[in-house]
């Protein structure tokens, strides 16, 4: 049975997940002086994909950003037993921890090119074959500003930046934002591939892509986890998927209410 809080009963609060890769508990987070996260525990298995669902403005995004360390945060973030809540962005990153940031933020004025190289970590394996397997446009466009590709072209880069080196744990903010259906199907897909490379701990507001992805399901109210347990219990039950995200199970592919903005495709 899945849990759901508010609940006297602690393993309530408490991510059934055994030896995970990623474990955060009691995890609060501020931005300028301002408290964004009040109460997030969650736990991202070794294997597959962990989705974390929530209405706009609860804190998703803010909470992956305090795994990072990329706002104030307390609490406890282990990385396979090790704690990280006290270490700078750039040592997590070291560790293992590989960011695809909402809205994909590329170098605009780099070629897609510079802008591998500029991820490229050092002591970790570049996956060059890897990446332009998933994207053999990246390869093509190696020389192109990144700035002039379409949105779809702009979130193949900024995926392939996470996949170029070898993560413990990937950390992927709404890649399927603004895009068109298609694309969506596309991205998808690689995210599929990228699970089997590293566990991924996924926001995302398209429901029928957390169907198909996600194994297990965390979601967040008002800065706090209230609910953990597999998602597809979640989202078959209609009454729940409603009274937790605000939209129907079956609804359209943008639980957000969003329209695609990038209905261009890769030229």
């Amino acid at each position: 049975m899945t849990s759901t809080a508010p609940s006297a009963d602690p393993r309530a609060a408490t991510p059934p997940t055994a030896d995970p890769v990623l474990r955060v508990r009691d995890l609060r987070a501020h931005v300028a002086g301002q408290q964004v996260v009040e109460h997030v525990d969650l736990d991202v298995a070794p294997v597959g994909v962990t989705a974390l669902l929530g209405r706009n403005g609860v804190g998703k995004t803010s909470t992956i950003k305090a795994v990072l360390g990329l706002v104030g945060r307390s609490g406890t973030v282990e990385l396979d037993g090790t704690d990280l809540v006290d270490l700078p962005t750039h040592l997590v990153v070291r560790r293992g921890v590989g960011y695809v940031p909402e809205d994909r933020e590329v170098f605009a004025g780099l070629t897609v090119t510079e802008n591998l190289r500029l991820a490229e970590r050092r002591g970790s394996e570049h996956r060059y074959d890897l990446v332009y397997d998933l994207f053999p446009e990246l390869e093509q466009r190696g020389t192109q500003a990144a700035g002039t590709l379409s949105g779809g072209q702009q979130q193949m880069v900024s995926l392939a930046r996470a996949l170029l080196n070898e993560n413990r744990v990937l950390l992927v903010d709404e890649p399927t934002k603004g895009l068109a259906p298609r694309l969506v199907q596309e991205v998808s897909r690689v995210l599929a591939r990228a699970a089997q490379v590293a566990p991924i701990l996924l926001v995302e507001q398209n429901l029928q892509v957390v169907r198909d992805l996600a194994d297990h399901a965390v979601v967040l109210t008002d800065g706090r986890s209230v609910h953990h347990g597999p998602a597809a219990d979640l989202l078959a039950d209609e009454e729940l998927t409603q009274r937790l995200l605000g939209v129907h199970a079956d609804s359209g592919p943008d639980a957000a209410g969003r329209r695609p903005a990038d209905e261009e495709g890769p030229a």
